[in-house]
């Protein structure tokens, strides 16, 4: 696994969304390599205090991408890059919530550039959604040039949204961006909840001995992404040249079959409980999933090395291992 510590030594970084699962890694990783600071900017609409990462070299701001006040505090920092994961999460979460999606989503982002911006950082690492921006017009794999505009949740829409204002800073200010195209990301870290991801749900229910409700007929299929190969492709996009001003998906490039999943999740769990089958949501049109990882490869060196058996071994050693907090947290 390349080292990325010449470059994140003593460096100032700013993580907003840091106390996600993703940015929670990720911090953990630029601490690990040395970095000065590590900021992380969080309100913990969708994370916990108790699973925030700690060390000497993170220091942890409660605050909104779209409060100036706390933007003001942590770019007083002078952060050299930025990790921009704070988001509205979930697209039945934002068709729930479409107004509150806008705001976090296209606001949000507009704000931290503007800051960005100002404070000249050398590089605008942005997590856009591979999951998001690729419709039904899109051919799989999906590759990086063939976005859609049918969507078909808010979350998509502003997801995309996010990429045009990265590329507008790029273009007309020069600010160093990259987009980065997560695939369905999975891995310690993430609390289950009602807007949160499949896969830790199914850990929640299973090891409460509930059946694991798949919305279809369970031959459907993801490019589920090891939380820690998309943070190596981070790193990586936050130093490499060649990445600035370019869309890279970060996915496997392997598609799983949801019903393979939820069995291996029922059989690391030990439960009996089963599957039930329900009716897929409107907004769920997407029956396959698969990202093409070849731009990664050539332009950034990214090798997504986690098998899907590993990560999901992993995963359910976080949920043993904290799986008192997580009880507490999992709001459904």
């Amino acid at each position: 696994m390349e080292s990325f510590e010449e470059f994140y030594r003593d460096a100032t970084i700013l993580v907003t969304g840091g106390a996600g699962a993703i940015g929670g890694n990720l911090c953990r990783a630029l601490s690990s390599l040395g970095a000065r600071k590590v900021i992380i900017l969080d309100n913990l609409s969708s994370s916990y205090e108790w699973n925030i990462p700690k060390a000497p070299n993170i220091s942890f701001v409660k605050g909104d991408v779209l409060d100036d006040e706390a933007l003001k505090r942590v770019f007083r920092e002078k952060p050299a890059y930025v990790f921009h994961l704070a988001a509205h999460f979930a697209n039945q979460n934002s068709v729930d919530n479409p107004e509150t999606d806008l705001m976090v989503n296209g606001m949000g982002i507009l704000k931290v550039l503007q800051y960005a911006h100002m404070v000249g950082v050398k590089r605008f690492v942005y997590s856009s959604s591979g999951c998001g921006v690729y419709g039904l017009d899109s051919k799989m794999p999906f590759e990086e040039h063939d976005v859609s505009i049918r969507l078909h949740t808010p979350y998509q829409v502003t997801k995309l949204l996010g990429e045009l204002y990265t590329n507008y800073f790029y273009n007309l200010y020069n600010l160093p961006i990259v987009n980065a195209r997560f695939f369905n990301s999975f891995g310690p870290g993430e609390v289950p909840g009602r807007y949160r991801n499949v896969i830790p749900n199914f850990f929640y229910w299973a090891m409460k001995g509930e059946p694991l409700p798949i919305t279809g007929d369970g031959t459907e299929t993801r490019d589920w992404t090891y939380v820690g190969d998309i943070v190596q492709g981070l790193l990586a996009m936050g130093v490499r040249e060649e990445a600035v001003g370019e869309a890279i998906n970060l996915g496997s490039g392997i598609e799983t079959r949801v019903i393979d999943m939820a069995n291996s999740v029922l059989r690391l769990t030990g439960s009996r409980a089963g599957i039930v089958y329900r009716e897929r949501r409107d907004w769920d049109k997407k029956t396959h999933l698969l990202s093409c990882i070849a731009k990664g490869q050539r332009v950034i060196g990214y090798n997504p090395r986690t098998t899907f058996e590993e990560g999901l071994l992993e995963t359910h050693r976080w949920f043993v291992e904290n799986w008192e907090n997580i009880a507490k947290s999992a709001e459904f």
